[in-house]
């Protein structure tokens, strides 16, 4: 069973940076997708960030330019870094993945891409 943790949220003052991460288990995909998507209290679930099993990227334009979304394979783990952060990037952050090769989308991921979800990471971004 696909088992995705994430872990690293915190708060940052405006302005400032944090990596989350996203370690995965119990599938050995050879092809894969994985997805990075945020929720904060009364909004929409957003699509922030996906890496393709080719190594290829996509994002927001919300974020486009402040985020970046790599992995580690070797540890089966995914990581978002976010810098420059807004107040609007406080959100639950939840990471998400779907077996299969996918060629990259050019568009943000949307949340019936995707499987397998986590439980999510609160980042909290303060004046």
């Amino acid at each position: 069973q696909v088992h995705l943790v994430e872990s690293g949220g915190g708060s940052v003052q405006a302005g400032g940076s944090l990596s989350i991460s996203c370690a995965a288990s119990g599938y050995t995909f050879s092809r894969y997708t994985m997805g990075w998507f945020r929720q904060a209290p009364g909004k929409e679930c957003e699509g922030v960030a996906a890496i393709f099993s080719d190594g290829t990227t996509t994002y927001a334009d919300s974020v486009k330019g402040r985020f970046t979304i790599s992995e580690d394979k070797d540890k089966n783990t995914r990581y978002l870094q976010m810098d420059s952060l807004k107040f609007d990037d406080a959100a639950m952050y939840y990471c998400a993945a779907r077996e299969g090769y996918t060629s990259n989308w050019g568009r943000a991921p949307r949340a019936n891409d995707f499987v397998y979800w986590g439980q999510g990471t609160q980042v909290t971004v303060s004046s």
